[in-house]
């Protein structure tokens, strides 16, 4: 920026008065840089409080189209202790869609309350247990929202308990020639849906039988898993199967986060 060149006013007074203008601007532009230079600082590294935060939730966003498949979802994910009776599972990997947008993926009431926090990108995988009795669509949404915007949808999950309406589930992502070929709404048997609020993402899961067999009352996860619950899919395990995998591909999003935003050394 140039602020041009210093008018000529003649006499001994006037070239006083133009000096100390000349000093003043100096000084203005001088307090200017390390004011943007310090501002500047806090953009690189990530330390600006509030901003920084934004900067994280920013970062977080990106992650769909800048982290590798298998760094989101892995081939095989160990379950130490997730299955009933602190049970190990082991879940691989049998599919993966296409990064899509969300159309078609929830039910309609589900989709209708994600609304306002708008969909950027939805990426979706399907997973079977070592016996192939089980597949489990796992999904991340990542969001257009803000942290206030995800804040109040999280609460609005928890105080309406929308994440325990067999009305509102995720759909699953079937793939022919798979263990989860026949794997639709009508096989669904548990589910759990998760709004994070230190990340722009919707992280849920959805499980059933792999012979494709019908659940007439699918149970959320959370009751599903719960001590002398008696229903079929707590039973069978599948609220071990939603549950524990949800919850492994969640911690893998949040370190992942946590590296893509870490400070540099």
């Amino acid at each position: 920026m140039s602020f041009g060149e210093p008018e000529g006013f003649g006499g001994r007074t006037r070239l006083r008065v133009g000096a100390r203008t000349v000093a003043a601007a100096a000084c203005l532009v001088l307090g200017l840089g390390l004011i943007g230079g310090a501002a500047t600082g806090s953009w690189l590294t990530g330390d600006g409080g509030a901003d920084g935060a934004g900067n994280a939730f920013g970062t977080a966003r990106s992650l769909w189209h800048s982290v590798p498949v298998d760094e989101l979802f892995p081939p095989t994910v160990q379950g130490t202790g997730a299955g009933p009776g602190g049970a190990d599972r082991t879940w691989t990997r049998i599919a993966v869609a296409r990064d899509s947008g969300c159309a078609h993926a929830f039910d309609p009431l589900l989709h209708k309350a994600l609304a306002p926090v708008g969909c950027q990108r939805l990426l979706r995988a399907t997973y079977t247990d070592a016996t192939q009795t089980y597949v489990t669509t796992v999904g991340l949404l990542f969001t257009r929202a803000d942290p206030a915007a995800m804040s109040a949808l999280a609460a609005r999950f928890r105080d309406e308990h929308l994440d325990s309406r067999a009305d509102l589930m995720p759909r699953p992502y079937a793939a022919a020639g798979t263990a989860a070929a026949g794997f639709g709404d009508r096989q669904r048997a548990s589910w759990t849906v998760a709004v994070l609020t230190d990340a722009p993402v919707v992280a849920y899961a959805v499980a059933g039988w792999a012979d494709g067999r019908t659940v007439d009352t699918p149970q959320p996860a959370a009751d599903a898993v719960r001590s002398g619950a008696t229903t079929a899919p707590a039973q069978a395990g599948l609220g071990n199967e939603t549950q524990g995998l949800a919850d492994r591909i969640e911690r893998r999003l949040r370190k992942t986060v946590g590296t893509a935003t870490e400070k540099p050394s």
